[in-house]
């Protein structure tokens, strides 16, 4: 079992690691939204590909980022009933929803989406917007994004059978950590005063 919770570790580092460098597409898309806006208004001058990257950022935030909110235990759940279970009941339950749902949804989305990517890949698919880009990126998020949930999710199996043999604590009990917004602007000021030095 503790070469599983050291694969548990690796896998939570990734998640971490992955999460932290997703949080930056936030600002990305904020500056490009932005940059967009004050062209359009100022210069009028537009492009489809400006609203498009946007897209495609917001779909590798949200993607890229299900293990890394998987791993903060910030994805809904609804507790309505299983609260009133104890608390190894609940992790039992947990464990079942990770075999039975999670993992088949997972090798599922891969299973239908990768042939759409190596599609894309193949046959140059672009944008049917003038000035649009090329698709092959944005739907590569799909299977990347949904690789990385399940790895996160093979942690959380690791962890909720650690906790059932009594070899961690509670894997379920959230972390008081900073939201990611501190996180990003903490990251932020740091940059900042990294390059005035």
């Amino acid at each position: 079992m503790s070469a599983l919770l050291q694969l548990s570790k690796l896998i939570d580092a990734l998640s971490e690691r992955i999460g932290r460098w997703a949080s930056w597409l936030v600002l990305a898309a904020v500056l490009i939204s932005a940059i967009n806006a004050v062209v359009r208004k100022a210069f009028n001058v537009s492009s489809n590909a400006y609203l498009e990257i946007q897209w495609y950022l917001f779909a590798a935030m949200f993607l890229l980022a299900a293990g890394y909110t998987m791993l903060r235990q910030e994805h809904v759940k609804i507790d309505v009933i299983l609260h009133r279970f104890t608390k190894r009941t609940q992790i039992k339950i947990e464990i079942f929803g990770i075999v039975a749902f999670l993992f088949p949804l997972v090798l599922v989305v891969i299973d239908l989406s990768w042939p759409l990517v190596v599609k894309a890949w193949l046959t140059g698919e672009m944008s049917s917007n003038a000035g649009g880009l090329i698709r092959w990126p944005v739907y590569a998020m799909l299977p990347i994004g949904f690789a990385l949930l399940g790895l996160q999710g093979i942690s959380e199996l690791i962890k909720r059978v650690a906790f059932l043999k009594g070899l961690i604590d509670d894997p379920t009990e959230k972390k008081l950590a900073k939201t990611a917004e501190e996180e990003l602007a903490e990251a932020i000021r740091a940059a900042a005063e990294g390059a005035k030095k």
